[in-house]
């Protein structure tokens, strides 16, 4: 998987190529944990993502739950099959989705 990070004041985009799974969750993990300070908005990018598995949606939600501390966090650009995943789990009604 392949994170890119774009910094625009206080508004962070990490946009996600590739799979969020078991492996790569962790990458994912400490790039929020060491990258929000300042940041009120969080902008998940899925356009390019192909796959999200369980431990990805754990790195979500614990994004979201630091978020609703200092801001807000959408999630944009998902694909049918991850928003399928989204529906069957609830995170549709836990996470904005744009």
């Amino acid at each position: 998987m392949t994170i890119n990070k774009t910094r625009k004041d206080s508004c962070l985009t990490i946009a996600l190529e590739g799979r969020l799974d078991t492996t790569t969750a962790p990458d994912l993990e400490k790039e929020i944990k060491t990258g929000l300070d300042g940041v009120t908005e969080l902008i998940m990018d899925f356009g390019k993502l192909d796959y999200i598995s369980s431990a990805g949606l754990r790195v979500l939600l614990s994004a979201q739950k630091l978020m609703s501390k200092q801001g807000g966090m959408c999630v944009t650009n998902v694909n049918d099959m991850v928003m399928e995943v989204f529906e069957v789990t609830g995170f549709s009604d836990i996470l904005t989705i744009e």
